[in-house]
């Protein structure tokens, strides 16, 4: 009768050897970039760690967030909104965004209180105040330390825009520029790579980089015809 020779386990030991010492290699690895991650988190001259500190908060808020993606209790988009209504004599506009307000008004030169910034100077806040957020989100995910930041926007308006000799002028807010203060002590090259990060997934950056189908409708207070 013949016999049957062993199964030849050398070969599958010697490769079961390389994946757990390849293994080894990467979780070693991973705990060098760690404890890099940590030094650099942890030592910078004069240190501001009420920001630092936020950024661990921010992180832990993030990785939370995107187990819960994971884990399917995100269904769809969010709608969101925004009414603003014209307060009586004063004309007043009262932004009304969940339980949140804010006060839009014109200077006392155009019938207004000065009582709160005209829309445009809030749409270079809200772009600014986006940029400045999700420099916070993609420090924190990034591991990149921030003592300090600040963005500024600015951008031109002309009030002669549309009239003679001025058709050629854009009505709203052109030539947007923004400039970010930061201090840190990550290198140049992980700056550089928290901005290019920032600049692809920040949300109002995007939207006014990119061209937008707007839809409006007017309907007359009593009535269900529409204009």
């Amino acid at each position: 009768m013949p016999t049957t020779a062993p199964p030849n386990t050398t070969s599958g030991n010697k490769d079961e050897k390389r994946r757990e010492k390849r293994q080894e290699e990467q979780r070693g690895e991973q705990r060098g970039e760690q404890r890099e991650e940590q030094q650099l988190l942890a030592t910078a001259p004069d240190p501001r760690p009420g920001l630092r500190a936020y950024l661990e908060v921010k992180r832990a808020a993030l990785l939370a967030k995107r187990e819960a993606e994971r884990a399917g209790s995100v269904t769809g988009p969010n709608r969101l909104r925004a009414r603003t209504t014209a307060e009586e004599r004063s004309g007043v506009r009262r932004i009304r965004i969940r339980h949140h307000q804010i006060l839009s008004d014109s200077p006392p030169d155009f019938a207004g209180y000065d009582l709160g910034p005209a829309s445009p100077e809030i749409q270079l806040g809200v772009l600014s105040s986006c940029l400045t957020h999700i420099f916070l989100i993609q420090a924190a995910d990034l591991r990149i330390p921030l003592d300090s930041l600040e963005v500024e926007v600015q951008a031109d308006q002309d009030p002669r825009a549309g009239r003679p000799g001025f058709e050629q002028v854009p009505i709203h807010p052109h030539n947007i520029s923004y400039t970010v203060h930061i201090t840190s002590p990550a290198g140049k090259a992980r700056i550089r790579e928290l901005h290019e990060t920032v600049e692809r997934t920040c949300p109002i950056y995007n939207l006014l980089v990119n061209p937008q189908h707007i839809t409006g409708r007017v309907v007359l207070t009593g009535s269900p015809e529409e204009i």
